[in-house]
């Protein structure tokens, strides 16, 4: 590649024979004047056309003057381009290894979109909270309030790393006056009934309806522990203890949790303890246990993988006991973990609030109190939790009929 220089703008041939203009703003390096390829508005190379070229020096001389007024004036020293920014602020928080690659990946498309809506050169000091105001507004016209808030929390956590390295005076986000409410909903869960039903037909449908291997054992993880599913996931082996009786969620190489208050010890309740027993057993016999105890089909002898996705193995199950197609998701099985200990008894006395809290990984009390402590319409008190199809065989009669009947037809 050739060059050739004439003043601040000089030109680069290519291997092909085509002239393209550059410029050499570099007297204009105390306000990040540096070599930048002349590219007109919409183009994607640099121009060939000498005046054009000439134009886009005037203009990008005349923004390099007034950013070395306000730093003469205000003391501003750099003007940082939303999208460079957002790249940077997201390679730094994959870097500090604190948020799961998910997050990211969320983070990263809600980020997108306030680039979309900015500008991707827009001065990320230039953006005031009217104009995040307006862009919340074009959301909600498609997406819900829920969803807006995560939008602005993506481009807010951005602005807090933009401040903490004194690149910006404000949070455009937090200064907004009205944001986005999401509507306060429900937690759905089921009865210590249905949720017996629910792991009968994981059980009865064992290697029937899925390919999965351990459906049931899943299933009945979720249930009897209150993991979130990323959570369960990477459980390894290892944290299951079945001489001291516990699960233990911990951080390790397949994926991070929620919280740094998130690590914890549970009980491996008697039911759990069953079916886990008896499904390491027969992976011991099938072949050498790898780290993870529920691993990806998608695992090979050389590289062990964790699961991403269960729904289609959930919708399987459910329908065959009576539920849509979708109706019921992962979060179901959390909620009905804390509904379900909360109707524990503890030396004859109901379980302690905290000690639920603590089992779910949260900090305080307040998430248990206000959305998750739901008893249900049926009192189901016990020492332990357990989702015993045998305890509700009467209340679940014609299910477990038409179940059982499903099941024989499907072998």
């Amino acid at each position: 590649m050739s060059e050739k220089r004439a003043g601040r703008v000089y030109w680069r041939t290519n291997s092909k024979g085509q002239k393209r203009a550059f410029g050499d703003f570099r007297d204009y390096s105390d306000v990040g004047g540096k070599r930048k390829a002349l590219i007109p508005p919409g183009a994607r190379t640099p121009t060939t056309d000498e005046d054009v070229a000439m134009k886009l020096v005037v203009k990008r001389v005349k923004e390099l003057e007034a950013l070395r007024r306000d730093k003469e004036l205000i003391g501003v020293t750099r003007k940082v381009g939303l999208e460079s920014y957002a790249a940077e602020h997201l390679l730094k928080k994959k870097k500090a290894g604190k948020v799961r690659d998910r997050t990211l990946m969320e983070s990263e498309f809600h980020l997108q979109r306030a680039v979309e809506f900015f500008g991707a050169d827009t001065d990320i000091a230039a953006i005031k909270p009217g104009r995040v105001a307006e862009w919340s507004a074009e959301l909600q016209q498609t997406l819900s309030n829920s969803t807006v808030s995560h939008h602005l929390s993506a481009l807010s956590n951005m602005y807090r790393r933009a401040l903490s390295e004194d690149l910006v005076t404000r949070n455009p986000v937090s200064d907004m006056m009205d944001k986005p409410e999401p509507a306060a909903a429900e937690a759905e869960w089921l009865e210590v009934s249905e949720a017996a039903l629910l792991l009968e037909a994981a059980r009865v449908h064992k290697g029937h309806h899925t390919a999965n291997p351990f459906t049931y054992e899943l299933i009945g993880t979720m249930l009897l522990t209150g993991g979130r599913m990323s959570e369960v996931f990477g459980l390894e082996v290892d944290d299951i203890s079945l001489t001291r009786k516990t699960v233990t969620f911990r951080p390790n190489s397949w994926r991070l949790l929620k919280t740094k208050k998130a690590d914890r010890v549970v009980p491996l309740w008697p039911q759990l303890e069953e079916i886990l027993r008896a499904y390491l057993l027969r992976r011991e016999r099938e072949a050498p246990l790898g780290r993870l105890l529920f691993p990806s089909p998608k695992s090979t002898p050389e590289r062990e993988m964790m699961l991403d996705d269960m729904r289609k193995i959930l919708d399987t199950v459910a329908v065959s006991a009576g539920w849509e197609k979708g109706e019921i998701t992962t979060k179901w099985f959390r909620h009905t973990y804390c509904a379900a200990r909360l109707q524990n008894l503890d030396r004859g006395q109901p379980v302690a609030v905290w000690t639920v809290s603590r089992e779910l990984g949260h900090a305080s009390t307040d998430r248990v109190e206000n959305v998750y402590g739901h008893l249900g319409d049926v009192r189901h008190r016990s020492e332990v939790v357990e989702y015993r199809v045998e305890q509700h065989r009467e209340a679940l009669a014609k299910k477990l009929d038409t179940l059982e009947a499903g099941a024989h037809l499907a072998r």
